[in-house]
């Protein structure tokens, strides 16, 4: 069992308060259980907090959503998440590099260096290598580097859209209570930008 780190934890709280606004900001210690199940099941907090933004996507298009929200509704969508996640790496280097890329919308659709640096990044997330290999960090690093590199040229293709967007993120994160700067800023605010500049495009981050 791999634990969470002090950041993990408040990574996840201040999301929690970012996607609740105000409904159940503070976790409860049923919440506090759930977190324990994840990490003594391995979960990735990466994946913890993707699949509460999944849970919270779809809670915002129910007319009548529930009142009352604890983390243990999001388990279902933790497990789809790792599922996902663990058929990317049982695909190999078989998957469809590209499979994906005709929901994106245009111009960024039609640029072939963003399409190339999608595939470049697909393929390397169906080769990640077992966490025991010794080249295990050497090649998360780079998926993570080709990940940046799509994310830059889907940035750079908003153009002046872009600021708007900055500053709601911005205004969100301020009302969650975190300090501007700090690692939970920084690890929040790169996951929030990844997936408004993502959703601007339909690009398919999901699982990653």
């Amino acid at each position: 069992m791999s634990s969470y780190t002090r950041e993990e934890k408040d990574w996840l709280e201040r999301e929690w308060a970012f996607r609740a606004w105000g409904r159940a900001g503070l976790l409860s210690t049923d919440d506090y259980r759930q977190v324990l199940a994840w990490e003594a099941a391995s979960v990735p907090m990466d994946l913890v907090v993707s699949a509460l933004n999944a849970f919270f996507d779809r809670r915002e298009k129910r007319e009548k959503p529930r009142t009352f929200v604890a983390l243990k509704h999001l388990d279902r969508d933790v497990a789809k998440t790792v599922k996902l996640r663990e058929a990317v790496l049982r695909a190999g280097p078989d998957l469809d590099a590209g499979k994906g890329w005709a929901q994106v919308k245009a111009p960024l659709r039609d640029d072939p260096a963003a399409k190339a640096a999608f595939e470049v990044w697909q393929r390397l997330r169906a080769q990640t290598p077992s966490p025991e290999s010794a080249g295990y960090l050497a090649h998360h690093d780079q998926e993570r580097e080709a990940r940046a590199a799509l994310l830059s040229l889907a940035e750079a293709a908003l153009g002046p859209n872009a600021e708007a967007l900055r500053a709601e993120l911005r205004q969100r994160l301020e009302a969650s209570e975190m300090k501007e700067g700090s690692l939970v800023w920084k690890r929040a605010w790169n996951h929030h930008w990844a997936r408004l500049v993502a959703t601007a495009w339909d690009l398919p981050l999901e699982g990653a």
